[in-house]
């Protein structure tokens, strides 16, 4: 699963219109874990999709009316099966991380690739998914050097506001499947 022209290409290719560009594509140094499910706790419908697309009816499902004109994108997101969606191409930044400071640094969104787990803060993630996270990751630190070990969840650039990848993500698993790699 190699990256070309900052494009995963194993992944399927949605491009979304909710990024910009970096102030510096030589400075890709974080990779920021998430988790989402539209509705909440309900996987494979289809609104993730639609959310990062732009194009999500809020008046499909009553939690969905907070999302009334929110332009969110991800890099990459990883269903519950380890299907692989990319959104926004590795050298532009997506609108993932919000308020953000990763070791001193804010503004995450600026030096980060966002990638997004299908699943819930509370819920226990797929070995499909730490399999292709870990894969991607070992792609990613190839194609982007300055990433080292910089991998953070959500809820550790934005803590107190996010809570994601949660209490059902494995950290020890994603370590063991990159040593793998490895």
């Amino acid at each position: 699963m190699p990256i070309i022209d900052h494009f995963l290409d194993s992944a399927e290719r949605r491009l979304s219109s909710h990024f910009d560009d970096r102030p510096n594509t030589q400075d890709i140094s974080l990779i920021v874990i998430h988790c989402i499910s539209l509705p909440e706790g309900q996987f494979g419908e289809g609104y993730i999709d639609d959310l990062f697309m732009g194009c999500i009816d809020c008046r499909a499902h009553p939690s969905f009316q907070s999302l009334e004109g929110v332009r969110v994108s991800a890099h990459l997101v990883i269903d519950r099966h380890g299907t692989i969606k990319q959104y926004v191409p590795f050298n532009k930044r997506a609108w993932h991380a919000g308020v953000s400071m990763f070791n001193g640094r804010e503004q995450c969104n600026d030096f980060s690739i966002g990638i997004e787990l299908e699943g819930t803060d509370r819920d226990s993630f797929t070995d499909q998914q730490y399999r292709k996270l870990s894969h991607i990751i070992t792609e990613l630190q190839f194609a982007y050097p300055n990433i080292k070990q910089n991998i953070a969840g959500h809820s550790d650039i934005a803590p107190g506001r996010k809570t994601d990848p949660g209490i059902g993500f494995d950290w020890d698993k994603l370590h063991a499947e990159l040593k793998r790699n490895g």
